[in-house]
């Protein structure tokens, strides 16, 4: 149920990547206007993960999930009134600050709780709501666009998000059997305590930092595929196709980077998934033909969808449980601001020079970096334990 719930609160955001070219002609062109919504979208999700993170620890998840499902709704209708600032506004407000942003990070949490074996496992299929939606959804957007316009297929899928995550929500989410809350003595104590032998808001920030890091090349192809392959001359049809490809391939496969997590540990999977991304956006800049650019794809959701989980796993690996209601959350702000970064960039890079390669290439350096402080996070752990 809560992948399912995952699986329709992100499909409105794919709406506005499959019809990037239409909102943009409506905006005179520039692709970064409805690169920005969806930038936003991710932004803010991760600002209302935080605040609602904390709601749903004290008045309960299904609580925060009812009333975003419901946001979610409303932003969709009022991104419908046009570009650019009601787009801007559905997305980020609406669909992101409150409606994403008490789904995604309030899910992950309350998914932790129930599942002391296996974790990295439960996170990962829950985690996948995001790119089952992906896989999902845009061939169907695509279609719907085509014959009925892009605020329509934003009205029509409104309707259908509420009439299926409210009863789910009503229905399923009950308490989870892990709730604690410790005295405030007893959570300071372990939030002073060394990770790794360093202070543990110092590991977490370079965590935060190498999420951001990540997530900028992560979400260019996801966010601009269907154009990109569109200047190619690939049809819109074949790159919706593709587009669905890639994140069904991500969908599959962090079920597999989920079992691994299991076996080596949240950083060391998050370390390896960087690296395969990092060669497969490499490989986007050296292919341009339908076929290659379906390889890409595959390869491109092969390796990136471990990643976001794995974090997750390694904050519930290094951090007492007590906290995970607020470092959760704040990581997936960061990862959520790379995200956005990533997209909204892209944008403003193509508007600029008028080709998809100086973002795409822009993308790799952040990958780089990212894997020089996971690197450092792994050799690190490896070392504790090699003098514990």
């Amino acid at each position: 149920m809560a992948l399912v719930t995952l699986l329709m609160a992100f499909g409105g955001a794919w709406i506005t990547p499959v019809a990037l070219k239409d909102i943009a002609a409506e905006a005179g062109g520039a692709r970064e206007v409805p690169a920005l919504a969806s930038a936003l979208a991710w932004l803010c999700s991760g600002v209302g993960g935080i605040v609602l993170g904390r709601v749903a620890d004290r008045v309960g998840t299904r609580w925060t999930v009812l009333c975003g499902a419901l946001m979610i709704g409303a932003g969709l209708a009022i991104s419908t009134l046009g570009p650019p600032w009601p787009l801007w506004i559905g997305h980020g407000l609406f669909i992101g600050l409150i409606g994403l942003g008490g789904i995604n990070a309030p899910m992950y949490v309350y998914i932790s709780r129930w599942f002391d074996r296996r974790r990295g496992s439960a996170l990962a299929l829950i985690s996948s709501g995001s790119y089952l939606a992906g896989a999902m959804w845009p061939p169907v957007f695509e279609r719907a666009i085509a014959h009925l316009g892009w605020r329509e297929t934003m009205l029509i899928y409104a309707v259908a998000e509420i009439a299926v995550v409210v009863p789910i929500a009503i229905i399923f989410f009950r308490v989870p059997p892990e709730v604690i809350h410790p005295p405030a003595a007893i959570h300071a104590a372990s939030s002073r305590a060394p990770v790794l032998g360093w202070p543990p808001n110092v590991l977490f920030g370079m965590m935060c930092g190498a999420a951001v890091l990540c997530c900028v090349p992560m979400a260019m192809p996801q966010q601009h595929l269907v154009a990109f392959c569109s200047d190619l001359g690939i049809t819109r049809v074949v790159g919706a196709v593709m587009l669905s490809v890639l994140l069904g391939t991500a969908f599959l496969s962090r079920q597999l980077w989920g079992a691994i997590s299991d076996r080596i540990g949240g950083l060391a999977t998050v370390l390896i998934g960087s690296a395969w991304q990092c060669v497969s956006m490499t490989a986007f800049l050296m292919t341009q033909s339908e076929a290659g650019l379906f390889t890409v794809a595959a390869a491109f959701g092969l390796g990136f969808s471990g990643i976001i989980p794995a974090y997750v796993l390694a904050l519930r690996e290094l951090y007492p449980a007590a906290e995970a209601y607020w470092r959760i959350p704040t990581l997936l702000l960061f990862s959520g601001a790379g995200m956005a970064l990533g997209g909204w960039l892209a944008g403003v890079l193509y508007d600029h020079y008028g080709f998809y390669a100086p973002a795409f290439a822009t993308g790799i350096g952040a990958n780089i970096l990212n894997i020089l402080v996971v690197g450092t996070l792994v050799m690190r752990r490896r070392r504790r334990f090699a003098f514990a």
